[in-house]
């Protein structure tokens, strides 16, 4: 499902969500079980990583002028 390129936050998603759907399944033999297994654990690190990213992102635009990040409630959240 993956390739050598580095996937975007909803390819990854994308591809982790049919992994997840053929593990469900439940009628794989057990190697391809496994394989699919640790394809969906390198595709949710990628997640991780993009979610950690995008939070580091959100800190640095949230700073005030002094570096203080302020944690604000986002309204309709």
């Amino acid at each position: 499902m993956t390739t050598g390129k580095k996937l975007s936050f909803e390819e990854a998603m994308s591809c982790l969500e049919e992994v997840v759907k053929g593990l469900e399944d439940g009628k794989l033999p057990l190697e391809k079980a496994l394989e699919l297994f640790a394809e969906g654990v390198a595709l949710s690190r990628t997640c991780s990583e993009h979610l950690v990213s995008a939070e580091q992102r959100i800190a640095v635009l949230t700073a005030d002028d002094k570096g203080a990040i302020t944690l604000k409630e986002i309204e309709g959240l």
